[in-house]
């Protein structure tokens, strides 16, 4: 992580952060990180749905399927369950 001295609009410098080819201004890092964190406990929250609404909706034991019987037929749904809400998610992110 690098930081640079930036000139504002004022001429004055502000510090800013590069990482990799982004440059973001340190008074607008504590919004990003609250965004980042905002999205992060959505898709945790979306994530817990989906597994409760799976484990409601199936007739059997899900951990007693994928531990015990090894299945993994079921193992690939609810491994696309997931990454179809991290697909979600980093859409809402991405805007």
């Amino acid at each position: 992580m690098l930081i640079n001295q930036v000139a504002g609009p004022t001429g004055s410098t502000l510090a800013s952060t590069t990482i990799g080819l982004i440059v973001v201004q340190m008074d607008q890092l504590a919004n990003l990180l609250v965004t980042t964190l905002a999205f992060t406990v959505l898709g945790l929250i979306l994530f817990a749905f989906a597994f409760w609404i799976m484990n409601k909706a199936a007739p059997f034991s899900i951990r007693k399927e994928i531990e015990d019987d090894q299945n993994t037929a079921l193992a690939i749904v609810m491994g696309s369950v997931i990454i179809g809400i991290a697909l979600i998610v980093a859409a809402a992110v991405h805007g």
